[in-house]
């Protein structure tokens, strides 16, 4: 991975590095790949945009591979900047390099800030999106975060529509309140499919749309995604697995992920003997 920073003028130094780096790509939309999904947001999360993404304390691993991912398509072959607090790291614990790799993410083009408190990693966060040259940004917050307001949202809302640059917000363990965000979203973990030799199955979630500013919401489909073609397919292979939400927006009617027992949230592989506090997120 490339360094880490923990300070807001280190971080400023380094986007500024990356003015000569090519820009992420200009399409107006992020593809998924999956067509259903992809249909239904007009074909893919709008670009320059602000996207926000909850996940339960015990969900947050699944809500940073799904953000990781998303902002892997966004930012193409351009720099990628995950932002969190020092707090964060130590809950969620650091990344995993195979881990990464195996949700198609490049741990050297992967540069992770962590910053002091919440303060400071929102104005971080709005230098980022000041910088053209950045492929897309992760902002990992976790809590309430009661510094993210309506008008913090905005700063990030119109800092992102002038550069073109993508934000992620990865709300874990918070509500949601009224934000600038483009869209709104539900995520946990979901059941791999079967894999011959009852290998590891590949990464699957079950996402759903809270709110989106122009367009229908309340829908939700479950994903898997295919690193091997870098895009997302549904769990039936391509059937389109649209549902309505259940009233906690998470496609869920109550208990476990469609009737079934609560699943771990874990997404991406790591060593049996490592501590879980160093887990991948």
């Amino acid at each position: 991975m490339a360094e880490s920073v923990k300070t807001l003028a280190a971080l400023r130094r380094h986007i500024a590095s990356l003015e000569g780096v090519p820009a992420s790509q200009p399409h107006a939309r992020v593809e998924t790949g999956y067509a259903p999904l992809d249909l239904a947001l007009d074909g893919g999360l709008a670009r320059g945009r602000v996207h926000e993404f909850f996940a339960a304390t015990e969900e947050g691993g699944a809500g940073a591979g799904l953000a990781l991912i998303l902002a892997r398509l966004a930012a193409g072959e351009a720099p990628l900047l995950w932002l969190r607090t020092m707090a964060a790291g130590r809950a969620g614990g650091m990344p995993y390099g195979p881990g990464l790799a195996a949700l198609g993410i490049d741990p050297a083009r992967l540069l992770i800030g962590a910053m002091a408190d919440d303060a400071m990693l929102l104005r971080a966060a709005v230098d980022a999106l000041r910088c053209p040259a950045l492929g897309a940004l992760v902002v990992e917050l976790r809590g309430p975060a009661p510094l993210l307001d309506l008008t913090a949202s905005r700063r990030l809302a119109l800092a992102a529509e002038s550069s073109g640059v993508t934000a992620f917000l990865l709300r874990v363990g918070g509500d949601p309140v009224p934000s600038a965000a483009d869209t709104r979203w539900r995520v946990a973990a979901a059941p791999s499919l079967p894999v011959p030799g009852n290998g590891p199955g590949r990464s699957a979630f079950d996402l759903g749309l809270l709110r989106r500013r122009a367009g229908r919401d309340g829908l939700g489909w479950r994903l898997v995604w295919d690193n091997g073609r870098g895009m997302f397919e549904g769990s039936g292979g391509g059937r389109d697995e649209r549902h309505g939400l259940g009233q906690d927006g998470s496609g869920r009617d109550g208990g476990g992920r469609d009737g079934q027992a609560p699943l771990s949230g874990a997404v991406v592989s790591v060593p049996a003997d490592r501590p879980a506090s160093d887990r991948a997120a």
